[in-house]
């Protein structure tokens, strides 16, 4: 069973995995800060009683800044980290709009680094009042990771793709009180369920395996058998295998 931290506020400028083992590397992440792309904020509809609740229940720029330091932590751990590549994301703005469902992401710009976060009114409206700021900033919290990870040169599965921006959701401490392990069929069920097979790696493999992962969709077009026997000597059944009989 992958156990986690309770869940607490998390500021930007705090260390964001539980107890800290490593001093060095939050001294290292004072001295170097990670630069956080142009961020705008445009509502569809002011009188909507999303809007209302939105601008009620938190600050767009800190909800936004946060989240992005915070990933950028977790899958790059530091600006001049030799071993992984921050993407040249420029800016992001984030749309609350009327449309079903809850929220995507998608990207412009010559090298598709012009980020663009969708959020829906609706759902907004009907987010239980008694943890809104905390549903809110775990929706940007998983988009924002969209705007800054890497996808195998667009071969990676979807369920992996939305499985790390769910882990990194995870370790802000910003899951919704529904979310539970469980067994599922495949290890690329996404979000929570593929969020909690990737916890399970990054303590069996260490800290950082969820970090090279992603840096592995950086260098290569994604390739199942060779993608994960080449970063854990295992394909990625057997891991997953090994993820289920730990919940039994």
């Amino acid at each position: 069973m992958v156990r986690l931290p309770e869940p607490t506020p998390v500021p930007a400028n705090v260390h964001i995995n539980g107890t800290n083992n490593h001093p060095e590397e939050d001294q290292n992440a004072r001295e170097e800060k990670f630069s956080v792309p142009a961020l705008q904020l445009q509502i569809q509809d002011l009188k909507h009683p999303g809007a209302t609740r939105f601008l009620n229940a938190v600050n767009a720029t800190d909800s936004l800044t946060t989240g992005t330091v915070n990933l950028l932590k977790l899958l790059y751990h530091k600006p001049s980290d030799p071993e992984t590549t921050v993407p040249p994301t420029s800016s992001v703005t984030l749309f609350l709009e009327n449309f079903p469902g809850v929220a995507y992401t998608v990207g412009s710009g010559a090298d598709n680094n012009v980020k663009e976060i969708h959020f829906s009114l609706p759902y907004i409206a009907q987010i239980n009042p008694s943890r809104i700021a905390e549903e809110i900033n775990g929706v940007i919290t998983h988009e924002l990771v969209h705007c800054f990870q890497y996808n195998g040169h667009g071969a990676a599965p979807g369920g992996l793709i939305e499985g790390i921006a769910d882990w990194v959701r995870l370790h802000c401490n910003l899951s919704p009180p529904h979310w539970k392990q469980e067994v599922t069929e495949n290890w690329d069920a996404g979000y929570q369920h593929t969020a909690y097979f990737l916890e399970f790696l990054e303590q069996r493999f260490g800290r950082g395996t969820v970090r090279r992962i992603n840096e592995k969709l950086r260098g290569s077009k994604y390739h199942e058998r060779d993608f994960w026997i080449e970063l854990f000597g295992q394909e990625v059944e057997e891991l997953f295998t090994e993820y289920t009989q730990s919940l039994q």
